[in-house]
């Protein structure tokens, strides 16, 4: 049994979140925490949440002991791009895209 919470429309490349998600993969809760908290990027805030929230799936939902969770599985898939203008030389434009990125993060007991 696993507990799972999602983060939707985080605005994100998935391409950054993707090397946090890495570093917590296959990790105990505790110590994902841990790492969350002193690495030193912006989303870092976002997951430390959606990791406090699918604990508390675990624990609320389907009885699971909080100490013996560990992270088995998180990844991101991108979300819808927003598109903008940038004034170019000329009377011309260029497109900014402005990605979102939706993040699943699954919890589960050691057996």
């Amino acid at each position: 049994m696993e507990a799972v919470a999602y983060l939707k429309y985080v605005r994100t490349s998935p391409r950054k979140v993707k090397g946090v998600l890495d570093l917590i993969r296959g990790k105990d809760v505790d110590v994902a925490m841990g790492i969350l908290k002193n690495t030193p990027r912006g989303i870092c805030e976002d997951l430390i949440k959606l990791l406090k929230s699918a604990t508390a799936n675990a624990e609320n939902n389907f009885e699971m002991d909080k100490d013996n969770l560990y992270v088995s599985e998180c990844f991101v898939c991108p979300g819808p791009t927003m598109r903008r203008m940038s004034a170019r030389a000329k009377g011309s434009g260029d497109i900014i895209r402005k990605r979102t990125c939706h993040i699943t993060l699954k919890v589960k007991e050691k057996e």
